[in-house]
């Protein structure tokens, strides 16, 4: 796999644990500038794709259609985690779109919010589809299949028009065959493609800087998306979460997806990042993050700093004490 050290956590002075994994960082023509790691390692984009999936919804500008908001049309993209806002606005979405949260494919569960979950487990509320973090984009390809005749019964299989247009569009950004893409099954139902690092660094950065795409229905829809997620970062996971924190910078694009992959672009310095954690640790993101951006001499400290805020590098027990720290230990190849 290629995998090198990227945090050690130590406590006591004694390390306790190594998060392995690797990194890698392209330049506007998809060259690897530096590498931590395999940048040839293939992985599954999990949620980080679905700024990509969104991109056949917003082709067709579905929110200016069924006249949804910003905010709506934002959780297309997003993994929200149930936040009370996430929900009314699902419902005000589904409303719009003649939709019903039946129809989704993604199964029934509560918020990952924990506070979030438990507001819902207090006031015995049974668990429910538009709760899933992935019921925003669920209802962006319910809705597109909608406008354009397709099945909605059958949105969520790999041989359906949606499905098909985003493994196409998904192969024309990362520059990769469709016919070399793997395919699996995502945990909300939908199907998921692999790519290697580097590609997932190169994709990232195209929707940072759409002009690097030259399809211009594909570019318009990658810069209103990209517009979409920066303008409503708390739409886009929640009020404590890496994902949310890294768009508050409108120079960055970025989505994180589950077993620990992680893609950001960055527009000025027009490169691309992407990153796998071995361990599916998503703790460590902001750590390795904010490490990438220093090493990179990025020069929004408000931004490394937002990260080390959420999972600072110290490491503390259950009654608040300092016992120990983490550290990211990368060494950059050339």
């Amino acid at each position: 796999m290629g995998f090198t050290t990227l945090v050690e956590e130590y406590r006591g002075g004694l390390l306790e644990n190594v998060h392995y994994g690797a990194v890698s960082v392209v330049d506007e023509k998809g060259n690897i500038l530096y590498k931590a790691g395999n940048p040839e390692h293939m992985t599954y984009l999990r949620s980080a794709a679905k700024p990509f999936q969104a991109l056949p919804v917003m082709k067709r500008r579905i929110d200016e259609v069924y006249g949804l908001t910003s905010k709506e049309a934002s959780l297309f993209t997003a993994s929200h985690r149930g936040e009370a806002f996430h929900i009314e606005a699902l419902e005000s979405l589904f409303q719009k779109m003649g939709l019903k949260e039946e129809e989704l494919h993604c199964c029934s569960t509560y918020p990952l919010n924990e506070e979030a979950k438990a507001e819902r487990h207090r006031a015995n509320e049974p668990t429910r589809k538009i709760f899933h973090n992935c019921s925003g984009k669920h209802a962006g390809l319910m809705g597109l299949s909608k406008y354009m005749g397709w099945d909605i019964d059958t949105y969520y299989k790999p041989s359906h028009p949606v499905q098909q247009e985003i493994l196409e569009i998904m192969a024309y950004i990362a520059e990769v065959p469709k016919e070399s893409i793997p395919q699996g099954i995502d945990g909300c139902g939908l199907p998921i493609f692999a790519l290697p690092l580097h590609k997932i660094a190169y994709s990232y950065l195209k929707l940072a800087c759409p002009d690097l795409i030259e399809d211009i229905e594909i570019r318009n829809a990658a810069a209103v998306t990209a517009k979409l997620m920066n303008d409503n970062p708390l739409m886009i996971a929640d009020t404590k979460f890496v994902c949310s924190e890294l768009l508050k910078d409108n120079n960055l694009t970025a989505k994180g997806g589950a077993k620990g992959v992680y893609g950001i672009g960055l527009r000025k310095e027009r490169i691309g990042i992407s990153l796998k954690v071995s361990d599916g640790s998503e703790q460590v993101w902001p750590c390795i993050i904010a490490s990438i951006l220093e090493r990179l001499g990025y020069s929004n400290q408000d931004t490394i700093d937002r990260l080390y805020a959420l999972v600072p590098n110290t490491i503390v027990n259950d009654g608040g004490t300092i016992v120990g720290e983490r550290r990211a230990v990368f060494q950059w190849e050339f």
